[in-house]
């Protein structure tokens, strides 16, 4: 896991080499280990490595191979590069390291742009062809590894994060007005290309990017979820046996590495099971780490009730983290710092705040996000059974609000189309998923999944020098869930399938509660020094000199802040506020 960015120039100039440095410089967090920089004619590459496979200086990056005329820089983890590299040393090819980054650079000279194809993992990493000088971009299937880039026509940047792509400040900073009306309504997601900086974009997940030496890009969709119906009959038992077969090899490939793996543990079936596979794949003195948080009203900020019982069932080293709100306001500049895109979600200050502290005891966790996207856990997916409008009935859900109300928080000049509805529209349109339910699971699993939960535990981690590992994620696990009869997905509430196979390995307990969510009520109930908080950030000059938000708006919140509240249970003045922090902390707009 670590930090990537470089410089390719396209007018024949040597590479900005002070502009590397600092878009490397800028994301240290990521790979507090070492760090790297490579030049060459027209390209220049930075690396910041966090050391998690092959701890020796022969896996440093960038990496090099001469004898094959091929580079690399690379964040993430391929699972599978054990076997890989054996049948790549079956076919002739010599080692110099025993990591995974070696094995990406000769599977790419062996089987070219395909070799993605290949990789259980998570992964963006560049190869340039010292010969060509063509340059080969790709981003794993479900997006876990970020990659952002600008293209001027004079030069292409790229880099694991937004903020590292600003380091060098010779880039414009407005506000892509497509991007403003996603977070509005899309609850902060914003698919790709677009980003909320105007001339940022990122690449799509399972995507590959080829950039020839005279500039031409040839961009190309590598991988594809089919939610069509399984040909063959299955009985529920045996749709339960293959959850379980699927997940115990996700979770297995999930320990690839030469140091020791966690698990957040959050209390919840998705955590729960994972401990519980891991206990049974034979983990001994596994450690967990649960967050909670100081309750408001009768909001309660922890779950620790259901996680104690996983630990002590399966005997782990658990360790319980309170936060109190003393704690949680001052860490938040930092958190939004860590957000290469404004993210909303109250469970981004808990997982930074987690992460802090899970980085002393360990460098991998394993980490229950996507379970619920790709098995049906969400309320809004058993109402889609039956739906015979399913874009209006996923907006009404889904949507923080509508076009109209976006028109009366918003300055009319940034008040343009309803791009977020009409997203979601060509998206549920296309081809591949029949039911407005599985059309529901496609879009929260390749895009809601990616550039929500998915980003916001990369951002967090990886603020801390932490590697987060996903194994519902797992392409078989999605593909499988996808082929799955969406009854046994969404029925009796939700997670149907899974609940079921899970009680196979985890105790009842945790499986028949109700459903929980990273609880972080301060930031649901604005009130005191958070509110005060929240005010000063919406008065600060140069929110007022940008004028984003029309004032009578704003104000009608800040008089009711707690009245004011999305239909996912977010607050919308936070989301308001937490916008205007993020401009102001990464000097956009």
């Amino acid at each position: 896991m670590c930090g990537i960015c470089g410089e390719i120039r396209l007018d024949g100039s040597a590479p900005a080499v002070t502009a590397i440095d600092q878009m490397t410089a800028r994301m240290t967090s990521r790979g507090p280990d070492d760090m790297g920089l490579y030049m060459r004619a027209q390209m220049g590459f930075g690396h910041r490595r966090l050391s998690i496979i092959d701890l020796s200086t022969h896996a440093q990056q960038p990496m090099v191979d001469n004898g094959l005329g091929l580079g690399i820089v690379y964040n993430g983890e391929i699972y599978n590069y054990r076997e890989l590299r054996d049948e790549l040393i079956a076919k002739g090819y010599a080692f110099f390291s025993h990591g995974d980054t070696e094995v990406i650079l000769k599977a790419y000279h062996a089987w070219g742009e395909d070799c993605v194809k290949r990789f259980y993992g998570m992964f963006a990493f560049v190869i340039w062809e010292r010969d060509t000088g063509r340059v080969f971009c790709a981003r794993d299937r479900l997006g876990i590894k970020p990659f952002y880039y600008t293209n001027s026509g004079q030069a292409f940047r790229f880099a694991s994060s937004l903020p590292a792509l600003l380091a060098p400040n010779d880039l414009p900073r407005e506000i892509d007005p497509v991007a403003l009306h996603y977070y509005m309504h899309f609850h902060s997601v914003v698919p790709p290309p677009h980003t909320m900086v105007k001339g940022i974009f990122k690449l799509p997940p399972a995507s590959t990017l080829v950039i020839e030496p005279n500039g031409q890009r040839r961009e190309s969709v590598y991988w594809q979820v089919d939610y069509a119906p399984d040909p063959q009959e299955r009985s529920e038992e045996e749709w339960e046996a293959l959850t379980l077969t699927a997940l115990r090899r996700a979770v297995e490939r999930r320990l690839v590495a030469d140091v020791p793996v966690g698990v957040l543990l959050s209390g919840g079936v998705d955590s729960s099971l994972i401990v519980g596979l891991l206990a049974e794949a034979g983990q001994h003195g596994l450690q967990t780490f649960s967050i909670g948080f100081e309750s408001v009203g009768e909001e309660q900020g922890d779950e620790f009730q259901y996680s104690d019982v996983i630990a002590q069932h399966f005997s782990t080293t658990h360790h319980k983290i309170r936060v109190d709100a003393e704690r949680t306001l001052p860490a938040m500049q930092a958190c939004v710092r860590a957000m290469a895109e404004p993210m909303v979600s109250h469970d981004v200050i808990g997982f930074y705040l987690l992460s802090e502290e899970v980085a002393k005891h360990v460098k991998v966790v394993q980490s229950g996000q996507g379970a619920d996207e790709v098995f049906g856990g969400y309320h809004w997916y058993p109402p889609m059974l039956t739906s015979t409008d399913p874009v209006q009935d996923y907006a009404k859900v889904f949507f923080d609000r509508d076009h109209a109300d976006y028109a009366r928080l918003i300055q009319p000049e940034w008040v343009e189309e309803d791009y977020s509805r009409q997203f979601v529209e060509a998206y549920f349109k296309r081809p591949g998923a029949a039911t407005a339910v599985d059309q529901a699971l496609r879009i929260d699993t390749q895009v809601m999944l990616v550039d929500d939960p998915v980003k916001r535990v990369d951002n967090t981690s990886m603020a801390w020098g932490l590697e987060a590992r996903v194994p519902f994620l797992d392409h078989d696990v999605v593909e499988l869930a996808a082929r799955m009869p969406a009854t046994l997905k969404v029925g009796q509430g939700g997670k149907y399938i899974l609940k079921e196979a899970a009680r196979r390995v985890i105790p009842a307990a945790v499986i028949d509660r109700p459903k929980g969510y990273f609880p972080v009520p301060a930031l649901k109930y604005l009130r005191g020094d958070y509110l005060n908080w929240v005010r000063d950030i919406m008065n600060e000059p140069v929110a007022r000199q940008r004028g984003l938000f029309q004032t009578s708006y704003v104000e009608q919140l800040f008089a009711a802040p707690e009245e004011h509240i999305t239909p996912l249970r977010g607050s919308k003045l936070w989301q308001v506020a937490l916008l205007e922090f993020w401009l102001q902390t990464h000097g956009v707009g």
